[in-house]
């Protein structure tokens, strides 16, 4: 059986915002990738960190609107972490 090689779509394009968790989460993964490597610029370097805060505070507002979404509907008020 031949495994398939998951490549995520291209979304550097896209407003932050109007990605979903899993858009948000794979370029924010390619983008920790390419400035782990040290292989690029330091202009370009800035532009992939300053696009990744915004890709990590979508993720986090995603994940925050769920889990708000799960404890209403079971009836909780807080966070038990």
């Amino acid at each position: 059986m031949i495994e398939e090689q998951y490549e995520p779509e291209d979304t550097s394009g896209i407003a932050p915002e109007k990605l979903s968790y899993e858009q948000a989460r794979d370029e924010l993964v390619m983008t920790v990738r390419d400035l782990e490597s040290g292989q690029i610029p330091l202009d370009e370097a800035m532009q992939k960190w300053e696009r990744g805060e915004a890709l990590a505070e979508r993720c986090q507002t995603i994940l925050d609107a769920a889990r708000t979404k799960i404890d209403e509907r079971t009836g909780e008020t807080g966070s038990s972490s």
